[in-house]
């Protein structure tokens, strides 16, 4: 049998930009592995990603609209594959690591609970009560519930694939995509246990790689362009009271200018798909620009500099308004509000329950130990895994009601 030699074993790739991450210069994993033959560093992270459990937990866990409200809505799976797509388009054009992009991409939302962001409040609440009174601002240690701390967790401690290590044992450089947001207080205890590591830049200042900073804003591109999609699919919003909004609003008319009879379904497509263009253009414009003006040429000075990835001012100040304008027009919209009022309650009902009596839970969880905030920490970790329709099915199965008809 012909001999494979590693792809990674000091090889860069070809066309990366000076700037770039590379593989044959990762800070490596946690715990050393002989590199794959076939496959990068970082593709094999992405690999990982997508053949863990919390992967495939995706495809039911919402975005905005709970999975039983309809077939066609986002979830938290479709909408990593399409942070994905963006980042990837950028990080080609200007020639940085596109698999590093898609292996954070994938992975940064493993650890959202289920129903959303809405579940994940009512999840930090329930730790936070259980600390007694403290300063609503305060970061607790432990007390607390944060879905980038959570998806670090994830591939870090709760996936069980591999026999010599917890979790998926990913590259320093895609963990520390996955840590986007961090409180002091997190970042000094995550330092505690990794002197360094992913939680240093939030201590000592600093920026992470391009790629990080790109999966970033691919995120915020994606929410706010299928928010729109799926604001409008589900008639809370319709295609004229976006079209006021004006990053929206000029597609809008671009897309009736060049096709005057379009409208429907066709129009709000078109429309989109020009304002995810003009978007993708003007990160690759502003972010090429600022590494020309800083002189960036290594990874090392992009960790040095300041945030490199960006949209204009202009964009930037056109995005915040639409998001502005889904915050008040669609993820608080009653209809909205009164479905996440009662996911709050099925995840406050589940950790109050699994708290006071840990023999419903399975016995990998209830075996982990007996102190308050170990056994929180332990039902935290479960809610937090659960598909929508689970912690809707264990809801009715513990208490016997229907919240979800």
């Amino acid at each position: 049998m012909m001999a494979l030699t590693p792809l990674s074993s000091g090889q860069s790739l070809v066309g990366l930009a000076s700037y770039a991450s590379d593989t044959a210069h990762s800070r490596g994993r946690r715990f050393p592995e002989p590199e794959a033959p076939t496959r990068t560093a970082f593709q094999r992270d992405r690999d990982r990603v997508i053949h863990s459990t919390a992967f495939r937990r995706l495809v039911y866990k919402t975005q905005v609209f709970l999975n039983h409200e309809g077939d066609l809505f986002r979830t938290r799976l479709t909408h990593s594959l399409e942070v994905a797509q963006l980042g990837r388009s950028v990080a080609r054009t200007l020639r940085l690591n596109e698999d590093l992009v898609e292996a954070i991409a994938l992975a940064h939302d493993l650890g959202h609970t289920p129903f959303g962001h809405a579940g994940q409040d009512a999840l930090h609440a329930c730790l936070r009560a259980l600390a007694g009174p403290v300063d609503a601002e305060q970061d607790i240690p432990g007390w607390s519930f944060e879905h980038n701390l959570q998806s670090l967790r994830v591939v870090d401690r709760l996936e069980e694939r591999y026999p010599a290590f917890d979790g998926l044992n990913l590259c320093f450089e895609t963990r520390e995509g996955i840590l986007k947001h961090c409180s002091r207080a997190n970042a000094e205890r995550l330092e505690e246990q990794e002197p360094g590591g992913v939680a240093a830049r939030f201590l000592r200042g600093g920026s992470p790689s391009l790629e990080a900073q790109l999966t970033n804003l691919a995120d915020e591109i994606a929410y706010n362009a299928h928010d729109i999609d799926d604001g409008v699919r589900s008639g809370l919003l319709s295609l004229e009271q976006v079209a006021e909004v004006p990053l929206f609003g000029g597609f809008v008319q671009q897309s009736l200018a060049a096709h005057p009879k379009l409208q429907g379904r066709r129009l709000l497509f078109e429309s989109i798909r020009l304002m995810l263009s003009e978007q993708v253009y003007d990160v690759i414009r502003t972010t090429q620009a600022a590494l020309d003006a800083a002189g960036i040429d290594s990874v090392d000075a992009v960790r040095r500099a300041g945030p490199l990835v960006a949209f204009s001012v202009e964009i930037r100040a056109q995005s915040q308004v639409l998001k502005t304008f889904l915050l008040r027009n669609l993820y608080r919209h009653p209809q909205v509000m009164e479905t996440t009022d009662r996911a709050r309650q099925v995840v406050n009902d589940l950790f109050t329950r699994y708290l006071d009596d840990p023999a419903q839970l399975p016995d990998a969880h209830v075996s982990l130990g007996d102190p308050l905030q170990q056994r929180a920490r332990m039902v935290a970790d479960y809610i937090a895994g659960m598909t929508d329709r689970f912690a809707i099915r264990e809801h009715e199965r513990l208490f016997g009601r229907v919240l979800f008809p």
